[in-house]
């Protein structure tokens, strides 16, 4: 399984974006999905998820309520709406797909994911 991350770039600091991830090469029916950010001099962290089969997902703090992650189904590319966007957003963003089911503690782990994007920069200007 390959996952392409698209749609980073440069936007204004209050602006909006909308990241997409597509799986090739193979497709799971409950797995799970989500975005990690690198920003320059930091450690990878959690910035959302969303399990499929039960349509759980997952914010880390910094982020909730101005991204929404969404997918249809399986076959489907998996979005990461970003509004509001601030200078802080500022990272490389990495998509990531579990091979299978991963409980809902798990959904914030990176360790639990099995397949990687290539990434894609994101810079917000202030």
């Amino acid at each position: 399984v390959q996952l392409q991350a698209s749609g980073g770039g440069l936007v204004q600091a209050g602006g909006s974006m909308r990241l997409s991830c597509v799986a090739s090469g193979g497709a799971f029916s409950r797995n799970a999905v989500a975005w990690f950010r690198q920003a320059p001099g930091k450690e990878r962290e959690f910035v959302a998820a969303f399990r499929l089969g039960s349509g759980s997902t997952a914010y880390a703090d910094s982020v909730k309520g101005r991204f929404t992650i969404s997918r249809t189904n399986a076959k489907d590319p998996t979005y990461l709406q970003m509004n509001s966007l601030k200078p802080e957003d500022t990272a490389v963003y990495y998509c990531a797909s579990s091979s299978g089911w991963i409980i809902l503690s798990r959904l914030r782990d990176s360790n639990a994911y099995d397949y990687w994007g290539q990434g894609t920069q994101v810079t917000v200007s202030s």
